[in-house]
C-alpha cells in the first residue's frame, strides 16, 4: 500500500553522512516539529536524477525557505558514503540534505518501490517528491517509473 496524503511517516532508520561521520536516524523522529521538502532519487550519480531532478531543488532552495520550508531531504537507496559523494559533487551547500536509505526500509515503508533490476540497480525508491509537516504527509508527487513530469521542486512548491 503506497503512503497518502493524511499519513504518518514510519520509525524507520535511515543514514547521514558528514564531517563528523555516519549518523543513523530516525525518520519519524528526524521529521518531528519540522516542515520537510523530501525529494527521492532511483539513483545517485544517475542522468535524470543528477541532471533534472536534484538540480530543480538545489535552484529552488531559497523560494522553499522562503515559504517555511525547515528542511530539503534528498533520498535514494545508497549507501552515506555515496550520498556524502554525491552531494559534494553537486555542492548542496548546506541546502539540502542526504539521506541514505540503505536497506530500502523507507521506501518499502512508503510503499514506493520499483525493480531497477534491469538497469543493474535491484530494488530502488521510486522517483518522487512529498512534503512532510510535523511527521505527516501533506503532499505527494510520484512518478511512473522513469518518468520525471511531477515531482520536481516547481510543482512541490505550489503545495505550498
Amino acid at each position: 500500500m503506497t503512503i497518502a496524503v493524511g499519513d504518518r511517516v514510519s520509525s524507520v532508520s535511515v543514514w547521514n553522512k558528514d564531517a563528523d561521520g555516519v549518523n543513523k536516524l530516525n525518520f519519524a523522529e528526524f521529521c518531528a516539529g519540522k516542515t520537510i521538502a523530501l525529494f527521492s532519487v532511483p539513483g545517485a550519480y544517475t542522468p535524470t536524477c543528477q541532471e533534472k531532478h536534484f538540480p530543480s531543488f538545489k535552484s529552488n532552495a531559497q523560494s522553499f525557505k522562503n515559504k517555511g520550508v525547515d528542511v530539503i531531504a534528498c533520498m535514494s537507496v545508497n549507501d552515506p558514503f555515496v550520498m556524502q559523494a554525491w552531494g559534494e559533487l553537486l555542492d548542496t551547500e548546506g541546502d539540502i540534505f542526504m539521506i541514505a536509505d540503505a536497506d530500502c526500509e523507507l521506501a518499502r515503508s512508503f510503499g514506493l518501490t520499483i525493480d531497477a533490476s534491469g538497469a543493474g540497480l535491484g530494488t530502488r525508491s521510486a522517483r518522487f517528491s512529498m512534503l512532510i509537516k510535523d511527521g505527516a504527509v501533506t503532499a505527494l508527487h510520484t512518478e511512473d517509473a522513469g518518468g520525471y513530469e511531477f515531482s520536481s521542486a516547481e510543482v512541490l512548491l505550489k503545495d505550498l
